[in-house]
């Protein structure tokens, strides 16, 4: 459709007036500044003509996710949150960025994301999947039973808000199992601070400790011998012998020595299954 002349007059004017103030500002602020800033000067022009559109973006985000190069699919995700953060792109890069950090074993970073995109979004079907990765990101930082505790802790708290809120979810029975071994690092690092308050002679704490142990997880592996140890402290006949007898064996192996146990464990089964299936295959010996 055409501008009529009074129209077009009238936008000419207006330009040519935004054009003269600023032209007046710039000269009253100084002849440097009025170089810098008529260079930033624009009629209608994208502010940064390099910008890509967000259909590029999150093509070459998913690309590098799916190669494992996680620092340039963050990149692609970043620039769509900042850029287009109302595009239908918007919702996939905030949760693929989560994914990201998280498969980049940055899990305080997943973490805050899965979180956000939890907030942000909490209707969407994607939500039972976000919240066990939230009890990934803790669950994965129980690393060894003798330092911080709250991963597993964590852990079990998220994993259990799961399965209360979506009990039929696919991801119910994993958040179970998740919780299980959660519980059996919380045990197992009880019973290995019992231990060593024994190996120090500091019998109370030793005794808080397994009462502790016994009360919260019953019905754990290592209660029978948590149980037996607080009997002979609470008789006063501690353990005078070395305290290994009373560690679990993951506990007095490397990983490397518990690794090549079980190597030589899976060899040994597949063996016996390679000569049971031998001995199948020959039949019945002629001469029994």
């Amino acid at each position: 459709m055409a501008l009529s002349p009074t129209l077009r007059f009238h936008r000419t004017l207006s330009r040519f007036l935004l054009t003269c103030l600023i032209f007046s500002a710039m000269i009253m602020s100084g002849c440097s500044t009025f170089s810098g800033m008529f260079d930033k000067i624009t009629f209608g022009e994208d502010e940064d003509p390099a910008s890509q559109a967000p259909e590029i973006l999150i093509t070459q985000g998913m690309d590098a996710y799916d190669v494992g190069d996680y620092k340039e699919a963050l990149k692609n995700f970043k620039l769509i949150l900042d850029e287009h953060p109302f595009s239908a792109q918007a919702m996939l890069a905030e949760l693929k960025a989560a994914d990201a950090h998280y498969y980049n074993k940055e899990y305080a970073e997943a973490k805050v994301l899965y979180k956000a995109f939890e907030e942000h979004h909490p209707t969407n079907e994607a939500i039972p999947y976000v919240l066990f990765q939230i009890g990934m990101c803790d669950y994965n930082r129980s690393d060894r039973i003798d330092r911080d505790i709250s991963g597993p802790q964590e852990a079990i708290k998220s994993f259990t808000r799961l399965i209360n809120a979506y009990p039929n979810s696919p991801y119910a029975k994993e958040a179970k199992t998740k919780i299980n071994d959660s519980k059996e690092f919380l045990v197992n690092h009880e019973y290995m601070v019992a231990v060593f308050y024994v190996r120090t002679e500091r019998y109370q704490q030793a005794q808080h400790r397994l009462k502790y142990l016994l009360a919260m997880y019953p019905d754990s592996n290592l209660a029978p011998q948590a149980k037996l140890l607080l009997e002979r402290l609470e008789a006063g006949n501690p353990p005078s012998w070395g305290m290994g007898r009373w560690l679990p064996e993951f506990m007095t192996k490397s990983p490397d020595d518990r690794q090549e146990e079980m190597e030589e464990k899976k060899s040994s089964s597949r063996d016996k299954l390679t000569q049971q299936q031998e001995d199948q295959q020959r039949g019945p010996d002629p001469r029994q």
